[in-house]
């Protein structure tokens, strides 16, 4: 069956690629810019796709730096695929090796937080979050907001739900004291409770706010750390039973 994905090239021989649903995701965004800034819409258009290139370009380091870290453990990396809602890159398998997964997990927000600091050296921190986020068609602007998109993923991975980085961290520390289906059964449990809140919590803030688009991205987004903690269990139950 066709997993509508396009590949794009290689970086260190891993594959990038990028499913058709990004692409309505961009066109969305040309068309918010252009309406953004009725002075200036060719502008406006130019800014926020340069923005969510960059910001997915950086959702791609994130998911480069965990790939080098498995590499360093002998995993491969065969791809990263993104989609309207983040990025993921696909191991040949899991460590279950408790000090490794926590290494290869904490290797993405690593970036992120490195990532940061760069930015740090190209901007100045204004005094409130209002003008720290304030849409301006400028070049610091651009920089304010690829810093808090990177405070924002690293510190969000970090929260311990399965199977984001957090949630692979506290499945790790699980497995220090019990079986790997056991620690990776609770670990995805805690995921799953966490994804239906935020679920729950993104249709009624949708509804509230009538902000259709963020909405329905915010849902899909937990309900496939819903689907991806559950999945990611039913494998290492068949692991266990096959080995």
């Amino acid at each position: 069956m066709p997993d509508w994905s396009i590949s794009l090239f290689r970086i260190a021989r891993i594959r990038l690629a990028v499913h058709v649903t990004f692409f309505l995701l961009l066109g969305y965004i040309a068309w918010e810019g252009w309406h953004a800034s009725p002075e200036a819409r060719w502008l406006g258009l130019t800014w926020s796709v340069t923005y969510t290139l960059l910001a997915f370009a950086c959702v791609v380091l994130h998911e480069l730096g965990h790939a080098f870290a498995a590499r360093r453990f002998g995993i491969n990396v065969s791809r990263i695929l993104l989609l309207p809602i983040g990025g993921m890159a696909e191991f040949d398998r899991i460590p279950r090796e408790p000090r490794q997964e926590i290494i290869i997990a904490l290797a993405g927000p690593a970036v992120n937080f490195l990532l940061i600091n760069l930015l740090l050296l190209l901007v100045t921190l204004p005094a409130t979050m209002d003008e720290f986020l304030s849409f301006d068609l400028t070049f610091e602007s651009l920089a304010r907001h690829l810093l808090f998109m990177n405070a924002a993923m690293g510190c969000f991975n970090l929260v311990p739900v399965f199977p984001m980085d957090g949630g692979r961290v506290l499945r790790a520390l699980l497995a220090k004291r019990f079986p790997y289906p056991l620690a990776t059964f609770w670990a995805a449990t805690v995921g799953k409770l966490f994804a239906l809140a935020a679920i729950g919590f993104a249709l009624t803030t949708m509804i509230i706010t009538r902000n259709w688009v963020q909405g329905t991205l915010l849902a899909t987004l937990f309900a496939f750390i819903f689907w991806a903690g559950e999945n990611e269990y039913r494998h290492v139950k068949a692991e266990e039973r096959f080995n």
